[in-house]
């Protein structure tokens, strides 16, 4: 490729994860075990709350969207990193390092906004019981779904729109299993200190404002709950600490790689694989261990595929 404005790298090397077979083989077979739980847990997820009556609740809407997102994520980057493991060329098109880029900021800001929904449903749900159903009504969870997916999209293109006319003449070579947005800036041959300001901004400050925001907001019902009965709070605070976990494990994470000074250590990778395999398989897990009426829901439709089944040999 030619011209000023256009790069002359077609492709990344990306240097994975270790060198080492043994370990290739513990981080496929861990990868491989996780990135199907979570694809099976999530999507259990949805069609349990689709399929059941009794969770059609703004609650468990927000929920079932969230498993959405989950499937998404869980898609983007750890299916490459599990087909390169034994590769010993580790590639990917400057494109696909672009799309990787684009849907991972996309699909992480909608959830970021989809938990801090969530943490206002519960708000809603408890601090005002008798509004719940006006407040949180069918038009306002669309609402709020839509405005999600706008802000995320807004956010990865926004970013994005800086990245692409870059110039890259070399090297081209990521040390990570996936394409990651500050290392890709560090590659690009001209002066990047504002860039890496703009997205150390947009990605980490964000992420840390929202994370106190959530964690600010929750302690505030928390403190409510104290007033209530405690059969209604203990049941409150069940559902409420799921969602501090979901949330410490999500923006834990995004809050290291975007405001760490450091270069890329192995910690790096290690919860960048976190990120990218276990968070989406632990929301699901959390999320239904700690929700009794999501237990329930998946006992009658255990029953029911039994209950199916028989019928069918019969």
């Amino acid at each position: 490729m030619s011209g000023h404005n256009h790069s002359v790298v077609s492709e990344f090397v990306l240097l994975g994860l270790s060198s080492s077979w043994e370990i290739q083989l513990l981080l496929f077979c861990f990868s491989c075990l996780f990135y199907m739980s979570s694809m099976m847990g999530n999507l259990f997820i949805v069609v349990t709350v689709t399929s059941d009556p009794y969770l059609h609740s703004p609650m468990y809407f927000l929920l079932t969207n969230l498993s959405i997102i989950d499937l998404i994520f869980c898609s983007i980057a750890a299916p490459k990193m599990i087909c390169d493991l034994f590769r010993k060329q580790k590639v990917i098109s400057f494109w696909g390092c672009i799309a990787q880029i684009f849907f991972s900021h996309a699909v992480g800001g909608t959830e970021m906004v989809l938990l801090i929904a969530m943490a206002f449903d519960r708000y809603v749900a408890i601090c005002k019981p008798l509004h719940y159903l006006t407040i949180m009504s069918p038009r306002m969870c669309i609402f709020i779904l839509v405005v999600a997916w706008t802000i995320g999209l807004t956010h990865s293109l926004t970013q994005l729109a800086f990245v692409v006319n870059l110039p890259f003449c070399g090297p081209n070579v990521l040390d990570s299993f996936y394409c990651d947005l500050p290392q890709l800036i560090k590659l690009a041959c001209t002066d990047t200190y504002k860039l890496e300001f703009m997205v150390t901004a947009n990605s980490g400050f964000i992420s840390l404002g929202a994370f106190f925001l959530l964690i600010l907001s929750y302690i505030f019902i928390l403190v409510t709950l104290q007033k209530h009965s405690s059969g209604a709070s203990s049941k409150a605070r069940s559902t409420l600490s799921a969602h501090i976990i979901v949330v410490v494990l999500f923006f834990g994470p995004l809050i290291f790689f975007y405001l760490s000074p450091s270069p890329p250590t192995h910690l790096d990778k290690f919860l960048a694989i976190f990120d990218a395999v276990l968070t989406p398989f632990l929301n699901p897990v959390i999320y239904t261990l700690r929700n009794r009426e999501m237990k329930m829901a998946m006992r009658r439709m255990f029953c029911q595929l039994m209950t199916f089944r028989i019928l069918d040999s019969g």
